[in-house]
């Protein structure tokens, strides 16, 4: 491949575009772990609930959301091929001002499960942004790219528990989710005035059908595997999260100020995959994103061993570190993977499409995590958890075993 110069490849404006829909991700990542991490805690003042009650409450409040975004995203993904991801970017920005905001006036936890349960219906700003600008960049630097759009929320996330562990802890629960409402609001503006895509509309019936789609790829079955890929991450994140507050506290005995240490115990991932992401980027780019996938599945799944077995929230803190670092080799990978392999037309459905298995891992996590917890103890979400990504990780060697010289 001839060498260039990364400016001449890319497109007119694209940098004020890539760092506008950089920031909107950064602030959407913020804004869903600055409340989410802490929501089970939240819900415990709405009620007098039992321990399990409360488990199963918090399972739902995290899975509703993921629920309907699961059933609307195929929907979206179309409507998106047809008129640009812009669009979807700015639709799902107002409506999550809108939803966020009004979770904080709840007064019973089924105000907030159904609040949740609209966010998911018209959610998915990352995910259209990120399909966005995987049509803006050339395919030679798409490796570094989705880094990138993956950084913006992993620093979000990074962020977020730490700014609403500490506003929680002195105004209550309701604050983080009003001015997570607001930045929301400045992020539909943005993404409005300060984005352009270049992106000429294609009429209904001139789409090819997704069933066409999938039989002119090289390799349908590897679109296959990274959806399921992309399920069993998502469900390993989310099975702990919505029960990371309630374990830190367990930890900690009920003492000090567990809104803030369950923040930097639910951030720590995010700091390491904030720290390997642009080198992972960049290697992605030079051995391809494959090697990189499994790579990861396998350290992520030996790193749960520890975590199931710690008796320290600091302890968790460190072990959850290392595995954002793991982190930073999967999603970006399974991004990459899909821009590469399939044709810019199908961008919409087919990260729309990874979207719905994003939100079933997450529905599928939650449930686990919750029940799990419930039935036995919080150590035993870790263990599960682990072997899954075993399972997932088996898979995907198999799967995408190299066939030929040039295989990644």
């Amino acid at each position: 491949m001839e060498k260039m110069g990364v400016e001449e490849q890319y497109p007119n404006g694209w940098h004020r575009t890539f760092y506008t829909l950089w920031l909107g991700a950064f602030i959407t990542g913020a804004g869903y772990s600055m409340t989410m991490p802490f929501i089970s805690l939240f819900i415990s003042e709405l009620g007098n609930f039992s321990h399990f009650q409360l488990n199963i409450y918090s399972g739902l409040a995290f899975g509703a959301t993921f629920v309907s975004q699961a059933i609307v995203s195929p929907l979206w993904g179309n409507l998106a091929d047809r008129k640009g991801r812009k669009l979807m970017c700015m639709r799902a920005a107002g409506v999550m001002a809108c939803t966020i905001f009004c979770v904080g006036l709840a007064r019973n936890v089924w105000w907030i499960i159904g609040m949740r349960f609209l966010q998911g219906a018209f959610s998915g700003y990352i995910n259209n942004a990120t399909a966005l600008m995987a049509g803006e960049t050339p395919r030679s630097h798409s490796g570094w790219v989705m880094s990138a759009m993956t950084t913006a929320g992993v620093a979000g996330n990074l962020v977020g528990p730490l700014l609403g562990g500490a506003l929680s802890g002195v105004f209550g629960y309701r604050i983080p989710f009003f001015i997570t409402g607001g930045l929301m609001f400045l992020n539909f503006l943005g993404t409005t005035f300060l984005t352009k895509e270049h992106f000429v509309p294609i009429k209904k019936e001139k789409m090819k059908p997704i069933g066409q789609i999938f039989k002119e790829l090289d390799s349908p079955g590897t679109i296959i595997a990274m959806f399921f890929t992309t399920m069993v991450v998502i469900s390993s994140s989310m099975s702990i999260t919505p029960i990371i507050s309630l374990y830190v506290k367990s930890l900690m005995g009920n003492h000090g100020n567990v809104a803030f240490v369950a923040g930097i115990v639910a951030a720590t991932p995010g700091l390491g995959t904030l720290i390997a992401a642009s080198k992972v980027g960049h290697t992605m780019d030079r051995i391809g994103p494959k090697v990189v996938l499994r790579t990861g599945l396998m350290v992520a799944f030996v790193l749960f061993i520890p975590m199931t077995f710690t008796h320290s929230a600091w302890s968790l803190a460190f072990w959850r570190f290392l595995l954002g670092l793991a982190n930073a080799a999967l999603t970006p990978a399974i991004q990459t993977v899909l821009t590469l392999d399939v044709p810019t037309e199908a961008f919409g459905r087919i990260f729309s499409l990874n979207q719905s298995f994003q939100a079933a891992g997450a529905v599928l996590g939650s449930i686990i995590g919750s029940v799990i917890s419930g039935l036995f103890n919080y150590p035993m979400v870790f263990a599960v958890t682990g072997l899954t990504l075993l399972v997932n990780a088996v898979v995907i060697w198999v799967v995408l075993r190299p066939r030929h010289p040039q295989a990644s």
